[in-house]
């Protein structure tokens, strides 16, 4: 397709470093695109610097203008679809939710609809688009089983700035969880490298070829004789990170089948049917305004069950 074809908006830039690269330049510049986008945009002729379309790797030179063609979002490929949505904090750049128990956050295979990207297509009638797409921008995710809090981006500026706040480690992110067994500290730190299993590609494990460092403060909240509630501060945000590392220390998760095993679906006689995990608090600087904002929410009731159940037989 030819630009004459796209509906683009035009912008011009006069730079004011030189010997940087084209795209390194572009995507430091502040104008709210990823250096993946930048480098798409290049690669379909859509920059030129004074008049002529060059690669990513161009360096800058004096004198140089280079003028961006940025085409309209594309149509979402997930479509909208009608489904309740907690929403705890909207604005025209980000919408912050509670995902509910049981929804999945991005359509994949086995998934393609009933996700939390479906419904936000759906809800967010604001999208101006992310990384080209009339789509809400996923910066962090939750487990299908795992509920809480969740910050969804509605376009390229506020995705760049959450995405490099959780890449440096600068927000805070807060879990509550109920932990199989009675934890022998108050509070403790687990470091210990995760990456996918050497033979069960489908977990995350300390036993990996490839481990990333990760790290989980933990402190206890309640002791429950058969159980820990306990809260969880991340300092990485690796996948399963919180599920892997508790499994480590010999707490895994109640209702944690993968990284718990079936003993785990069953605690004191109750049954429980998925992992006692919940983002209970988020907190980051607001894309636009700088200022740092924090969300709560409340625990799912499966999980209050299951405190309350462990709370009475305490005392009997």
């Amino acid at each position: 397709m030819s630009t004459n074809e796209k509906n683009v908006s035009e912008v011009e830039i006069v730079p004011d470093s030189f010997g940087v690269r084209l795209d390194v330049y572009l995507a430091d510049k502040g104008l709210g695109f990823t250096r993946n986008r930048v480098q798409g945009l290049i690669d379909e002729g859509l920059v030129s610097v004074s008049g002529v379309v060059r690669k990513p790797n161009y360096r800058l030179r004096p004198g140089d203008i280079i003028r961006l063609l940025v085409p309209a979002p594309e149509p979402a490929v997930a479509m909208p679809e009608d489904l309740p949505v907690a929403v705890l904090y909207e604005d025209s750049d980000l919408i912050v939710i509670n995902k509910a128990v049981g929804m999945v956050v991005h359509p994949a295979a086995g998934n393609y609809s009933g996700t939390l990207v479906n419904a936000l297509l759906h809800h967010c009638k604001d999208l101006s688009g992310v990384g080209g797409t009339l789509r809400p921008g996923v910066v962090h995710r939750l487990d299908k089983d795992t509920s809480g809090v969740m910050v969804v981006a509605k376009n390229d500026r506020a995705h760049v700035s959450l995405s490099d706040q959780f890449k440096a480690h600068t927000n805070v992110r807060e879990y509550v969880a109920v932990a199989i067994g009675n934890l022998k500290d108050e509070e403790g730190t687990v470091a210990v490298s995760i990456g996918r299993h050497v033979t069960d590609r489908k977990r995350m494990s300390p036993v990996t070829f490839k481990g990333r460092s990760a790290v989980t403060h933990y402190k206890v909240v309640e002791r429950l004789g058969a159980a820990t509630y306990i809260s969880l501060r991340l300092a990485t945000g690796r996948t399963h990170q919180i599920r892997v590392h508790m499994a480590f220390i010999g707490h895994p998760l109640a209702g944690d089948r993968v990284y718990g095993g079936p003993s785990a679906a069953r605690l004191l006689g109750m049954k429980v049917p998925r992992q006692m995990l919940h983002a209970r608090l988020l907190g980051f600087k607001h894309p636009s305004t700088g200022i740092y904002v924090e969300f709560s929410a409340d625990l799912p009731e499966d999980m209050e069950r299951l405190l309350n159940f462990l709370r009475d037989k305490q005392k009997t």
